[in-house]
């Protein structure tokens, strides 16, 4: 299962707000809350994280055995 935990902890890491990622980088907010269920997002997404938070994939997401 792929897992968004890294992602959230970077957030707080960086000091960047969902509310600055919604607003200021334009990231969607129906994207957070599927990063919030676990659920599927596109590798577009990820791409964009990385570049906006300045980090690696593995900053954003990990998967996990079931």
């Amino acid at each position: 299962m792929i897992s968004y935990t890294p992602f959230w902890n970077t957030l707080k890491k960086k000091q960047i707000s969902q509310y600055q990622l919604i607003n200021k980088y334009k990231v969607s907010a129906g994207q957070l809350s599927r990063m919030r269920k676990n659920d599927d997002i596109s590798t577009h997404t990820i791409n964009m994280l990385c570049e906006i938070l300045d980090c690696r994939v593995e900053d954003i997401v990990v998967f996990e055995k079931e």
